[in-house]
């Protein structure tokens, strides 16, 4: 093994270094001794203890993580590294159905910590990969990234979209990297997830295109939606709503702030044979939407609503919004209903969202009772080092 460091060395101060030896991918600012001068956030550096040795490789942050490590190890982050991991990324998932199913070819191939690439997103959708950096290191690693997705045969990748501006622009470098395609050009071919089509627009789309991250979610919505009246609330590009009536609704309504997004929604049930007449795409806000809705109006209704609490900070805020949409939607519901409720809020964990969720019951007062605990499914893995990587909660709600 070399014991040389192959980049400038980040030393920690002794006692600091525990996180990263079991195997935490963050070190934070306040755990570092000292390192060279005139580091900038992306620069890729060594990570050593207190006297020297080598504790993992990784890119600069500007935060109060100081670095991200990509591993534990002495070692060139180079095209090769990328190819290794992302090889890795691709046989994960291909015990799970996700490589070459033609019921399903829309995945997540790399889910950032969860795949041991922190700031790394790389969405499948058909022959097209979309990389999201959400890093200044990984967005100056994207050549090498490409270069590593066309070696992976059994991808058949005919395009790669960059969409890292947006991720950049929050970071404050407004300049740091432009979307558009690193290989190849748009094609148009069908998106599939679970026999159901989606014409998915990765260029202005938020985040990659489509939520990919509720695939089985949708799925389950499909095997209990028959005969159901379903209300798909923040409903987007209509996902869930083409899943239920799949899945045998007798009428879905679909509300989202956005037009834009509604057009694509109604589309989405052209595509699958379903009459936007009869399953009404509404642009409204839903926290009004709601206030409207007539009590036993619908037997099933899905709320997804964006992260009300991207920050600590905003928590309490955050959580006061879960509690109305929830009341609201328990109020509301036919007796019998099913509410499927979730939050993608990191700052919020499962304990917090299901309390919130039991007081919006305890407010409205009607007897409920969890049928289904749902989360991020396993091509959106949770690094058992970074529990901070579990997202995305869910339950399911039978209201009497």
């Amino acid at each position: 093994m070399n014991d040389t460091p192959i980049y400038p060395v980040i030393r920690l101060f002794q006692g600091k270094e525990e996180a990263v030896r079991r195997f935490h991918p963050w070190v934070f600012s306040g755990a570092i001794a000292e390192g060279p001068e005139g580091l900038q956030a992306g620069d890729t550096v060594t990570v050593t203890d207190h006297q020297g040795h080598i504790l993992g490789t990784g890119f600069c942050e500007s935060d109060s993580i100081a670095v991200k490590l990509l591993c534990f190890e002495n070692r060139k982050i180079d095209e090769w590294f990328f190819l290794d991991k992302l090889q890795h990324a691709l046989e994960v998932r291909r015990p799970m159905g996700l490589v070459g199913n033609p019921e399903t070819n829309c995945y997540r191939l790399v889910h950032s910590e969860g795949d041991s690439l922190p700031g790394l997103i790389v969405d499948i959708y058909g022959h097209t990969a979309v990389v999201q950096a959400q890093t200044e290191g990984m967005a100056l690693h994207l050549k090498e990234i490409v270069r590593a997705l066309k070696l992976l045969a059994d991808l058949e990748l005919k395009a790669v979209y960059n969409k890292s501006a947006e991720a950049m622009r929050r970071m404050g470098k407004d300049d740091a990297v432009a979307d558009g395609y690193l290989l190849g050009e748009r094609i148009e071919e069908d998106l599939v997830e679970h026999g159901c089509r989606y014409l998915v627009d990765w260029e202005n789309g938020q985040k990659t295109g489509f939520f990919l991250d509720q695939r089985e979610n949708r799925d389950l919505v499909r095997q209990l939606a028959k005969g159901k009246r379903v209300l798909n609330a923040f409903g987007y590009t209509g996902g869930f709503s083409v899943a239920a009536l799949k899945g045998g609704a007798q009428r879905v309504v679909t509300v989202d702030a956005s037009q834009k997004a509604l057009d694509t929604a109604a589309l989405n049930l052209q595509l699958n044979g379903f009459s936007v007449d009869d399953n009404p795409c509404v642009a409204t806000d839903m926290k009004e939407y709601v206030k409207e809705v007539s009590e036993n109006e619908f037997d099933l209704i899905i709320l997804d609503p964006p992260a009300f609490a991207k920050r600590h900070h905003d928590r309490h805020r955050g959580l006061q919004g879960y509690r109305f949409i929830n009341a609201e939607a328990i109020r509301r519901i036919a007796k019998g209903g099913l509410l499927f409720t979730f939050s993608c809020s990191q700052a919020i964990d499962k304990s917090m969202f299901q309390s919130i969720v039991t007081a919006a019951a305890i407010e409205v007062g009607r007897t409920v009772r969890i049928l289904y605990q749902l989360s991020q499914p396993a091509d959106h893995p949770i690094n058992i080092y970074h529990p901070e990587g579990a997202y995305l909660k869910g339950l399911v709600l039978l209201v009497e």
